[in-house]
């Protein structure tokens, strides 16, 4: 591992000697530089808020837990990839058993790949993970816990078994230019907490935006969560593109806003499971949750036979809560079935208006 301090030319000409050209963007900083076959966590560990941990471009076996606020990882580009050490388990941990119940602090041996952990009473704030590739584990490729103010970029998740990137407890995070493809639940999942009943949490206004999830069970999954931005995502070939969901616990998941993302073709089937019904052909769907506005998206060609199939569904929460004061505006949907637009909820105040689309259950919402 090199490091690479303060002076700014210094550290340019060092890095490239070694073929790779970086250096420090704030003076006092330093610059840890891993090789493959080195230790990434050695790295991490001896950092110091506001370093930067660069990865060089190749295979990086491990785990990765990180701890130290400010702290930036990054890699160069895609061809910087991490994966499981040789002989760890790539069996899927399933989402709210054992694996889902671990302690923050056993985050990486639970199955993930990069973690940023932090606990009730000091969060981890700051953390950057950016342009690299993790693939191959059991859980999530990056998870977060108790983190404010996460930038995850230019990120592909890849092929994990449950989640692509994941946060919980975790508020003010921005997920910007990532790809998450084939993982086992959702690519992008942000919830309050997977562990616990209660409220929704105020995120602070975290945006996702700019981000391509296809292949996985569900593109992104806001749960029990408020006050947040889905934007300028495509998402396409999931089983459900995307998820706004609450539950009867207060405050109510809500005050999300979905506009102008591309949902296309979301047609993968995936099985019935304990929590949900079978999936295909859903593009938004909205459940149990309040406040919410979905606005400017195209939305073409989501067909499925599922409860939950159509082109934005508002659709009565499996434990019974209604979902309420959601507008549905100024969105393009052609080709979805059972429907363009899809309301079985009998909550009060959701309103559909200024929609380009031909069909709708019940009839007259287009």
């Amino acid at each position: 591992m090199n490091k690479c301090h303060i002076a700014y030319l210094a550290c340019a000409a060092a890095l490239l000697g070694t073929g790779l050209g970086a250096a420090p963007s704030t003076a006092g900083h330093t610059v840890h530089l891993v090789r493959p076959g080195e230790s990434v966590q050695k790295a991490v560990d001896s950092a110091r808020p506001g370093d930067t941990v660069l990865l060089a471009h190749g295979t990086h076996h491990g785990s990765v837990d990180v701890t130290t606020p400010g702290l930036t990882l990054r890699g160069m580009g895609r061809g910087t990839v991490l994966v499981p050490e040789a002989g760890a388990s790539t069996a899927a941990v399933p989402t709210g058993g054992a694996g889902a119940g671990r302690a923050a602090d056993s985050c990486a041996a639970a199955g993930n790949g990069i973690c940023v952990t932090g606990t009730k009473d000091r969060g981890v704030d700051g953390v950057t993970i950016a342009s690299l590739t993790v693939t191959g584990f059991a859980k999530t490729g990056i998870h977060a816990n108790e983190a404010d103010r996460l930038t995850v970029r230019n990120v592909t998740a890849v092929r994990n078994g449950v989640w692509g990137i994941a946060t919980e407890r975790s508020a003010r995070g921005v997920f910007r230019g990532n790809t998450a493809r084939d993982n086992g639940d959702a690519g992008l999942f942000l919830a309050n907490t997977v562990k616990e009943e209660e409220g929704a949490t105020d995120t602070g206004g975290t945006v996702v935006a700019h981000n391509r999830l296809e292949g996985n069970r569900i593109g992104v999954t806001i749960r029990r969560l408020r006050n947040l931005t889905v934007a300028g995502n495509h998402l396409t070939g999931n089983c459900a593109a995307v998820f706004v969901v609450g539950d009867e616990n207060k405050p109510k998941a809500g005050l999300v806003t979905v506009r102008e993302n591309r949902i296309e073709r979301n047609n993968k089937s995936c099985p019935k499971t304990a929590r949900l019904d079978a999936l295909q052909g859903s593009g938004i769907v909205l459940t149990g949750t309040e406040d919410n506005l979905i606005t400017q998206n195209v939305i073409r060609d989501n067909v499925g036979t599922s409860p939950l199939s159509g082109g934005i569904v508002v659709f009565k929460s499996f434990v019974g809560t209604t979902s309420e004061r959601n507008r549905i505006s100024d969105n393009l949907l052609q080709g979805n079935s059972p429907a363009d637009l899809v309301n079985t909820d009998p909550g009060v105040g959701n309103t559909f208006q200024g929609n380009s689309c031909l069909s709708s259950r019940p009839a007259g919402l287009c």
